[in-house]
């Protein structure tokens, strides 16, 4: 297999990796056939999951720009992935000269990917660092560097949390990271569930499973334990809801029906 010149030393590149996947998603040149043929084996099961994280996307820079109106300039991105077309820094440092974003994440492919496309950017850098270690996170020197955790911090944990199983104890790393921020800072999040997907349970339990071959398990929440992630936090209007029904730029009736799957929402930090 070709190894093109943007895949890091290193990595092996026959096995599918998650956030290639989701590059793959959204329509962008980041992944390899590996990565494609998870891809399309998923959607067979649910073939509307590029619709999904377009939703999923949408709602993010919507949720970004609130955060601006707010008076919120920092960002924190944990398990931001492949860096694509309307990231958060890109959104966020056209809207205001203070943004400053910091992105996280483990997988060696999307940190070596951000760091190009962040190359001379002052005000954005990703640390390689994973969720389940808030620490790792919280003092690494992109963090500490750009961030300033005495003023609020718009925390967003976008599609990252259903990769987190129970046994690592999720809902203890959002409460760390939740205790290191200032008050009025922000939860942004969303999450995967059978619930609003357009097909059977069992049918879309197919497409789990086959992030579960790939050793990497998709951990489908209902809406309450979604919400127990807010711990700590006041949920702002509209609530824990579908993603196109947060605060939609236009009415969201001509949507796919599987941009409906999951949950988006944002609390602040009282």
């Amino acid at each position: 297999m070709e190894r093109p010149a943007w895949a890091p030393p290193g990595i092996d590149i026959s096995v599918p990796s998650v956030s290639r996947i989701y590059d793959y998603y959204l329509g962008g040149s980041h992944n390899f056939e590996v990565d494609r043929e998870a891809a399309r084996k998923a959607m067979e099961f649910i073939p509307g999951l590029p619709k999904i994280m377009q939703a999923n996307r949408a709602f993010m820079r919507r949720a970004v720009r609130f955060a601006l109106d707010e008076g919120v300039t920092q960002f924190l991105d944990i398990g931001s992935g492949i860096p694509t077309f309307g990231n958060v820094h890109e959104v966020a440092q056209a809207a205001s000269d203070e943004s400053r974003v910091v992105y996280v994440d483990h997988d060696p492919v999307a940190v070596a990917h951000s760091r190009a496309v962040l190359e001379g950017n002052e005000r954005a850098d990703i640390a390689a660092a994973d969720l389940r270690k808030p620490q790792e996170i919280l003092n690494s020197p992109q963090v500490t560097g750009l961030l300033d955790l005495d003023r609020p911090v718009a925390l967003l944990l976008v599609a990252v949390l259903h990769f987190i199983e129970d046994a690592d104890d999720p809902r203890a790393a959002v409460a760390e990271l939740r205790e290191a921020l200032a008050p009025g800072s922000l939860l942004i999040l969303t999450h995967a569930s059978f619930e609003g997907i357009p097909v059977p349970e069992e049918t879309a339990g197919g497409a789990v499973s086959v992030y579960k071959n790939i050793r990497n398990p998709l951990i489908m929440r209902s809406r309450e334990e979604i919400a127990g992630f807010f711990e700590g936090f006041e949920m702002l209007e509209p609530g824990l809801v579908s993603m196109p029904l947060w605060r939609p730029d236009a009415p969201a009736v001509q949507e796919d029906p599987y941009a409906f799957s999951g949950f988006a929402g944002v609390g602040r930090k009282a």
